[in-house]
């Protein structure tokens, strides 16, 4: 279906401006889409974002500065983000005694237990977003997305 169709128009768009409304309408389904495979978690993709990052960090506690840098959102506000991750058990704050602004987070067993059941979630909902694409197809379509 085309974006004239999409967005109920029947005149013609021009090209420049139906990409940027294409690749808008793409965004908003595929986030509806994880949102709504993370729900059942009570998590957000921002909260979803935030747990990967850490885990990442194979044990090594991250500052709020260094997720902030990582997540793929950068409106997010961090800190209350973590706060929520830490009311869930999902992660952990630790306030260094020698220098009170230098705070570590990090992910706890349960946040890492909980980040396993949502990859499992979330691998099928990207099965089901991307079913209409070979791999050739993704490799081609992450080419052209990196000329962003």
């Amino acid at each position: 279906m085309n974006v004239e169709a999409l967005i109920k128009t029947e005149k013609k768009i021009p090209l420049r401006s139906r990409t940027i409304i294409h690749l808008m309408l793409i965004h908003n389904k595929v986030s509806e889409n994880i949102s709504h495979s993370l729900k059942p978690f009570g998590i957000s993709t921002q909260q979803f974002n935030v747990l990967r990052i850490l885990r990442g960090q194979q044990s090594k506690p991250a500052n709020l500065s260094t997720l902030n840098e990582r997540m793929i959102s950068k409106m997010s506000n961090t800190t209350r983000l973590v706060d929520k991750l830490i009311k869930k058990g999902y992660v952990e704050r630790i306030v260094c005694l020698s220098n009170r602004r230098k705070v570590e987070i990090t992910i706890t067993k349960d946040g890492l237990k909980a980040l396993s059941e949502m990859d499992h979630v979330l691998e099928k909902a990207e099965i089901e977003i991307l079913a209409n694409f070979s791999d050739l197809e993704l490799e081609q379509l992450n080419l052209l997305f990196n000329k962003f």
